[in-house]
């Protein structure tokens, strides 16, 4: 296995540029997630390491070995895209066998490579089906074995569980990390889901326009967001932001008819507080929010919130009392939990 490293990556498609001189280090057997909204260049950055994509400037590392002008067979990669593109005429075995046998591999040496791959998968009892006969899941989970049978370097994985229902999103979730954990390779997965990504990653690469907005793991992130971008994607539901005026060490909020401590700054700066739903509570006593609406999901409940200044928020709550649409209520928090970003740069205030 080997680790990934990317220096000064740069793509352009004629005068339109889409990655931006990234540099990242994806250590030997990690799981790097790239994340972030449609047309970030995810899925570009992706399709460049694997050398679908021509690099403009920059150059890809695997581990010792400089990959950027290799062909995508030299790579040492193998690729899991959210289109399964397996052979409808070939069976479970002879779809995950095909590319080796393709390159001449011996008989019981594909053999051996599937049955491993079928393990691992809980593929067994499948292995004489065509893909007709199987569930989405299943095809996906034939596609990575297909993978896996190649005894890559590096996986990639393109949006895999993209065509999958929510019940199985969830279960092939489990599924890839378990493969991760059994097999230990260094795994990159793209994906605009960002709780795939906080559920699987050891590192996530949160991506925007085309630049790396931030690195880390995936509670440093929720728990320490350099700027407005992250701090707004990660989480679900989005954080809370409202806007406000500094006044050095404190921050006059409209939205919530208060002034709350805040790290020192210039007077008069214009600032966003950023509160996340489960960090705030309901005051019944009080009257600065009207409920709109209550997204109830059983074990939690999301009620919507509107200030007497028009600003909306979302607010998370849990136990037997909950509030109901109409109510008119207050908020309390810990000024602990409140996140401080420049108004014009969304750079975080520390």
């Amino acid at each position: 296995m080997s680790g990934v490293k990317l220096n000064q990556l740069i793509k352009r498609y004629g005068d339109v540029q889409v990655i931006h001189g990234i540099d990242l280090e994806i250590e030997d057997g990690e799981f790097c997630v790239f994340v972030g909204p449609s047309g970030c260049g995810k899925s570009t950055l992706l399709r460049m390491v694997a050398g679908l994509e021509e690099t403009t400037e920059g150059q890809i590392m695997i581990g010792p070995r400089d990959v950027t002008t290799m062909d995508p067979s030299q790579r040492g990669v193998a690729m899991v895209f959210q289109t399964y593109a397996l052979y409808p005429h070939m069976t479970v075995k002879e779809n995950m066998g095909f590319g080796l046998k393709m390159n001449g591999h011996p008989k019981a040496v594909i053999d051996e490579k599937v049955a491993e791959a079928t393990r691992i998968l809980k593929l067994e009892d499948y292995l004489s089906r065509k893909p007709a006969a199987l569930s989405g899941g299943q095809r996906q989970r034939v596609s990575i074995g297909r993978a896996i049978v190649r005894g890559p370097e590096v996986f990639l994985f393109d949006e895999p569980l993209s065509n999958l229902d929510a019940e199985l999103r969830v279960e092939m979730r489990v599924e890839i990390a378990r493969l991760h954990k059994e097999i230990g390779a260094t795994m990159i997965y793209v994906t605009h889901d960002q709780v795939e990504a906080m559920t699987l990653a050891d590192k996530i690469v949160v991506l925007k326009g085309g630049y790396i907005a931030q690195v880390g793991a995936p509670m440093d992130l929720y728990r320490d967001p350099d700027n407005k971008f992250v701090a707004g994607f990660i989480g679900s539901p989005a954080m809370n932001f409202l806007d406000g005026t500094s006044t050095g060490a404190k921050a006059e909020i409209p939205a919530l008819g208060k002034t709350v401590r805040m790290p020192k700054t210039d007077k008069g700066r214009a600032v966003v507080m950023g509160l996340r739903p489960e960090h705030i509570g309901v005051d019944p006593k009080g009257k600065t929010h009207t409920v709109e609406l209550i997204e109830s999901l059983g074990g939690v409940s999301y009620a919507y919130l509107v200030s007497e200044t028009g600003e909306k928020l979302i607010v998370e709550e849990r136990g037997d009392v909950r509030s109901a649409e109409g109510d008119n209520v207050g908020l309390t928090f810990e000024n602990e939990r409140l996140y401080f970003f420049d108004a014009d740069t969304e750079e975080r205030i520390r």
